[in-house]
């Protein structure tokens, strides 16, 4: 469990992020995936990170500090239409830099919405983390929107699409940030990690 979330800084440039000495696991996944809301629910805060209901609110790398011995991180989501072109390429840039050069990412979550069915953007930067061997896992968000057995199905028919490219598959977790689904299982598995 955490008992102690606390946001430590925003910035676009990598080399701003704080010292790169405790471990950091990243959430990213397409804008409107509920990163955020994600992130708050695992940490039991409503506000450490900031939701909207506007695709693309988070434009910057957060940091939250945890227990004073991790970090979690808000990665700006990719894929929104609606932001201008400059400011896309600037994003896949901060993002990009982030994924390759932080050499304390512990891991990334790709967070994948489980009501739609695998989107291109997705599968291209599941590939590119792959071809790039960035540990990741993947992460299905807004499980209370459907009912069991569809999200069952919805989950298999991914795992089939990934198996077209992948040998093996990375882990999964079934999450919502309303019920609190997947929160115990994420934080154990990142507990896992920090005690390796």
């Amino acid at each position: 469990m955490i008992k102690q979330a606390r946001f430590i800084v925003s910035n676009t440039d990598v080399s701003k992020c704080p010292p790169p000495d405790k471990p950091e696991y990243a959430f990213i996944g397409r804008s409107n995936v509920g990163k955020s809301s994600l992130i708050n629910m695992l940490v039991g805060q409503k506000n450490l990170a900031k939701t909207s209901a506007r695709p693309g609110k988070t434009q910057l790398i957060n940091h939250f500090l945890i227990d004073e011995s991790w970090y979690l991180v808000d990665l700006p989501g990719y894929g929104y239409a609606k932001v201008a072109k400059s400011a896309k390429e600037k994003f896949q840039k901060v993002i990009t830099q982030y994924i390759q050069k932080r050499e304390n990412l512990y891991c990334l979550f790709v967070l994948v919405d489980v009501r739609l069915e695998p989107q291109k953007i997705d599968q291209d930067f599941i590939t590119w983390l792959g071809e790039s061997q960035v540990p990741f896992v993947l992460v299905f968000t807004k499980a209370d929107k459907l009912g069991k057995t569809v999200v069952e199905k919805n989950m298999a028919f991914y795992k089939r699409e990934l198996k077209k490219q992948w040998e093996e598959l990375p882990q999964m977790f079934l999450t919502s940030s309303v019920d609190g689904t997947g929160r115990d299982e994420i934080l154990s598995f990142i507990k896992s990690i920090n005690e390796s």
